[in-house]
Parts: C-alpha cells; sequence; structure tokens
C-alpha cells in the first residue's frame, strides 16, 4: 500500500470528521509542551495498545515535527491493516 501524505490544510479539513484519529510521535517533552488539541500521544510503549484497540477502519493522521518520521510510522500502521491513514507534511512546526 502505497504511503498516503496529507498537507496541514487537508488535515485540518479531515479533522472535521469526529473519526478521524490524529496521533504525535513527538518525543513526550515535546508534547507536554504543545501539541495540536485533541491529539493523541503515540510513543513506542503506546503503539501496540492502539494498534489493538483502535478501529482500523477510523481515519488516521499521524504528526511529528516536520514531516519526516510520520512517514514510517503512518506505512507501519497501513501495514497493521489501517486503512485511511495519511502522514501529515510540515508536521507539528507546520501547524502552529
Amino acid at each position: 500500500m502505497p504511503l498516503k501524505r496529507i498537507t496541514l490544510h487537508q488535515a485540518k479539513e479531515k479533522l472535521s470528521n469526529p473519526e478521524t484519529i490524529l496521533v504525535d510521535i513527538r518525543d513526550e517533552e515535546s508534547f507536554r509542551q504543545g501539541h495540536v488539541k485533541g491529539a493523541t500521544h503515540l510513543t513506542h510503549l503506546s503503539l501496540p495498545g492502539f494498534v489493538t484497540m483502535t478501529n482500523k477502519t477510523y481515519p488516521i493522521l499521524v504528526m511529528c515535527y516536520h514531516g519526516n518520521s510520520s512517514q514510517m510510522v503512518a506505512q507501519f500502521l497501513a501495514e497493521q491493516g489501517f486503512e485511511d491513514v495519511y502522514s501529515i507534511d510540515g508536521g507539528y512546526e507546520g501547524w502552529e
């Protein structure tokens, strides 16, 4: 499955869907200092539970610092069976 990337504007539009889940994969300190309202902090420790407990048909938006690391995580989630996963180009730095 090819990686799907999304612009910041498109991500904000997708978040109008209440089923859309925004995950932030930045480090804990960065997440604590600031994150997009409603974002779920996804770490290597919380990832297995997220994969198991999350509805795989819900749209998932993956955010990192700039949009690079999120591509790997988005690809991994797609490989785990999530049907609608996007990496956000520009990441948190672009969102602000």
